[in-house]
C-alpha cells in the first residue's frame, strides 16, 4: 500500500532505545509541505511511544488516542524542520501504555506531552503485525526515507452558529476517502484525533481572535490542551459537531472548553488555554 508509512508516519529513525521504557527519535519534515501543525507534533511524539509499546508487547496490540492530560505548546515548526522526538514510558503492559514526552527543534522544546494513556487493542485490528515489525526495524537500523509526507489537506469546517468573541458551533466533515487513510490505518481506516484537535484548535483560536479583552499590540496563541478525552472512533464519511465556549482568565489569558460530537454522542472532549503573545507586524 503506497500510503503505508508514508502519508500519516512521524518517525523517520530511533536513534536511542531502551525497550519498554524510553526512546529517542527523528523525523525530517519535508521542506516542500505548507505546514506541519503542533498537533502533527504531537502525532509524533504519540507515534514514537506507540513504536516502544507494540515492540514490548510483541506487536500483539497497539495503543490507541484515549487521555492526554496536558499538551504544552511552545513554538511552530516550519517545514525543513528537523524534529527530535523522546519518550518516557511509565508503564506499559498488554492493556495500556502510560508515557511523557516531547519533541525539539535545535535544541529548542516546541511541544511537551504530560501524562498520556494509550489504551492497547489488538494489532490484527488496525494493521500486519508482520509489516510493523519489520518497520520497526527498519527506522531502529538505517532509517525510513525522509520526504514521503505531502502534508494533509484539512477537513472541511463549516461555522454554524455562536457568539463572536465568545463561542462557536461548526459542522466538521471527515472525507470519505483519504491517504492518511491508509496508513491510519491500513485495516480499519480511523480519522485521527490529532486531525480532529487541529481542527477545534482552529475553531477555538477564531473565536479568541474576536474577543475584545486581549491587551494593545498582542495577539492570542495557544499555550496548552488539556484534559484531552477521545471517547469513539471516528469513520471516513463521519459529520461531527464541534463546539467552543470562551471565558477569560485574565487580563492575558483565556480558557475555552471543546466538545465534538458525532450522532449526537459526545466524541471527544478537551480544554484550550491562550494567552497573549506580542504581535509582530
Amino acid at each position: 500500500m503506497a500510503d503505508h508509512f508514508a502519508a500519516y508516519s512521524f518517525v523517520d529513525r530511533i536513534v536511542e532505545y531502551d525497550a519498554g521504557r524510553r526512546a529517542r527519535g527523528r523525523y525530517v519534515v519535508p521542506a516542500d509541505i505548507a505546514a506541519f501543525p503542533s498537533c502533527l507534533v504531537a502525532e509524533a511524539v504519540g507515534q514514537l511511544a506507540a513504536w516502544v509499546a507494540m515492540a514490548h508487547i510483541g506487536f500483539r496490540g497497539r495503543p490507541v488516542a484515549a487521555l492526554a492530560n496536558e499538551t504544552r505548546f511552545r513554538s511552530e515548526v516550519t517545514p525543513g524542520s528537523t524534529l527530535d522526538l523522546a519518550v518516557d514510558i511509565e508503564s506499559c503492559d498488554e492493556h495500556a501504555v502510560a508515557y511523557a514526552g516531547r519533541a525539539r527543534v535545535d535544541g529548542t522544546d516546541v511541544i511537551e506531552l504530560v501524562d498520556c494513556l494509550g489504551p492497547m487493542l489488538p494489532v490484527e485490528e488496525f494493521d500486519s503485525p508482520a509489516e510493523l515489525a519489520a518497520r520497526f526495524d527498519l527506522i531502529r537500523g538505517e532509517g525510513a526515507p525522509a520526504g514521503r509526507f505531502h502534508g494533509v489537506v484539512a477537513p472541511r469546517v463549516v461555522r454554524t452558529a455562536g457568539v463572536p468573541g465568545v463561542s462557536a458551533s461548526a459542522s466538521l466533515f471527515v472525507p470519505e476517502s483519504a491517504p492518511f487513510f491508509g496508513d491510519h490505518f491500513p485495516r480499519r481506516p480511523v480519522f485521527p484525533a490529532t486531525l480532529l484537535l487541529d481542527a477545534q484548535i482552529g475553531l477555538a483560536m477564531s473565536i479568541a481572535a474576536e474577543a475584545t479583552h486581549w491587551p494593545a499590540g498582542t495577539k492570542p496563541a495557544p499555550s496548552r490542551m488539556t484534559h484531552v478525552k477521545m471517547r469513539s472512533f471516528i469513520p471516513p464519511g463521519a459529520l461531527l459537531d464541534i463546539d467552543a465556549e470562551l471565558a477569560p482568565s485574565g487580563a492575558d489569558s483565556a480558557m475555552l472548553r471543546l466538545a465534538a460530537r458525532m450522532n449526537g454522542k459526545t466524541a471527544a472532549t478537551a480544554r484550550l488555554e491562550v494567552i497573549a503573545r506580542a504581535a509582530h507586524p
